[in-house]
């Protein structure tokens, strides 16, 4: 259900005690067989090696293709094949000016790019990208992947990533991938459960104009297999989601305390209004069931005391507010931006994004990715909020809901449109999904 991503240092440990010259051929000669296998028209490349073992991998590859056939260019205008080894998993920082001009270079040729290992630029431990970086479209990574090609920035510059057998057992990895396999985890309704012990959520949210969001994570919730999903809202908006969510009981938003007494889940925040956080903080502080925090129910959020499983969905906005940062410098900085984050609020926190994040006190971060390019729609977080409440409702520990609920999420949107998708869409698509797994 998770793979290990690794950074450079548990490279290093992989790599301790074998001979580094069969390393390096092992690696050249996948770099050499997968560049031949993608790009089998190319008859010339280039090759920009560094001084360091990423080089000479680069170098054992660029050998291989002259026996193979391949004449190497002089000048990367002529090349119809770049080989990237220029800088490898051990970079920190911004590539100095004249490496950095190299990759300008690379970048700037129509041919496509190899890279090794890891495009160079990209810092392998976090997917950060502090000066110039490589823009590849393949890179062959050795023994397992890198923390920065599952984590953006770097991920978006890793093109299709291949990973290459050199030998190497095993190891303990901080971060890790999580696969679709933990789907399997999430609970299905027994023979002798209620609607209530099959899941009862509350959602609080749906203020005027915003009663769709809502909606959706009603609706989410009910075809994520909840078996109970009640609304609390404004008066004034009860009669809109009447017709919206025809399973859903509705409350009256100064009912919502009353009303958590039933629910083993709460989502709070979608559509809720940024005037309600007092309600917010006493929904949190005064229950004890576990809570998906989102939306209007982030803002200007504190530190809370309480010991049922939370998790914040923030979306890199949202966690730049939290933590009285850019949102740049969140995007820049992910992996630092959800231990932050789960330090300030010790719980869990799911970081909404193409590479999604999710951190939890005392543990490593797990990384959901995947190419879903089609959830960048409104009401998709409002989707994933309902999803995750029916699975923490289900009795799902907090961190592995969240990585189910992103994965269904995920799923949902490969089973629909690839343009035009909306939210309602991704709800429809669930319950084929569950049963998928």
């Amino acid at each position: 259900m998770l793979a290990p991503l690794y950074t450079a240092e548990e490279m290093k440990a992989a790599e301790a005690g074998h001979d580094v010259e069969t390393l390096m051929h092992r690696a050249g000669t996948s770099v050499a067989e997968e560049a031949l296998h993608r790009f089998p028209e190319a008859r010339t490349f280039v090759l920009h090696a560094g001084k360091g073992a990423n080089g000479g991998d680069g170098r054992i590859a660029a050998r291989l293709l002259e026996e193979r056939g391949l004449r190497r260019a002089e000048a990367d205008a002529d090349a119809e094949l770049v080989i990237d080894a220029l800088l490898g998993t051990g970079m920190q920082g911004a590539p100095r000016d004249e490496t950095a001009r190299e990759i300008e270079r690379i970048n700037a040729s129509a041919a496509p790019v190899v890279a090794v290992d890891i495009p160079s630029g990209v810092d392998a431990s976090t997917g950060e990208v502090a000066g110039a970086a490589v823009r590849a479209d393949l890179t062959v990574t050795m023994h397992a992947a890198k923390v920065g090609l599952a984590v953006g920035p770097g991920a978006f510059l890793a093109g299709d990533v291949v990973v290459a057998d050199i030998g190497l057992e095993p190891g303990d990895t901080t971060c890790r991938r999580v696969l679709p396999e933990i789907l399997s985890l999430v609970p299905a309704k027994r023979p002798e459960d209620s609607k209530y012990s099959a899941g009862s959520v509350l959602v609080v949210g749906g203020a005027r104009g915003t009663s769709g969001a809502a909606a959706l994570s009603a609706r989410a919730a009910f075809r994520a297999d909840a078996g109970y999903v009640a609304i609390a809202a404004p008066a004034e908006v009860l009669p809109t989601l009447e017709t919206l969510v025809l399973e859903a009981v509705k409350r009256p938003l100064e009912d919502a305390l009353a009303a958590a007494e039933r629910a083993s889940a709460l989502a709070l925040g979608p559509g809720l209004g940024r005037e309600q956080k007092a309600l917010v903080r006493r929904l949190l502080e005064t229950t004890d069931v576990p809570a998906v925090v989102d939306a209007d129910a982030l803002h200007e959020l504190e530190p809370f005391e309480r010991s049922a499983a939370t998790v914040l969905t923030p979306h890199s906005g949202e966690l730049s507010r939290l933590l009285g940062v850019d949102s740049a410098w969140v995007d820049a900085h992910r992996l630092e931006a959800v231990r932050r984050a789960v330090e300030r609020y010790r719980c869990v926190v799911l970081l909404k994004g193409a590479d999604t994040l999710i951190g939890a006190p005392g543990e490593g971060t797990w990384v959901v990715g995947g190419d879903a390019p089609s959830l960048a729609t409104a009401g998709s977080g409002d989707v994933l909020t309902g999803i995750l409440a029916a699975f923490l409702a289900k009795g799902m520990g907090a961190r592995e809901a969240a990585a189910a609920a992103t994965v269904a999420q995920r799923r949902a949107a490969a089973a629909g449109p690839k343009r035009g998708l909306i939210a309602s869409d991704l709800i429809e698509a669930l319950p084929g999904c569950l049963a998928q797994s």
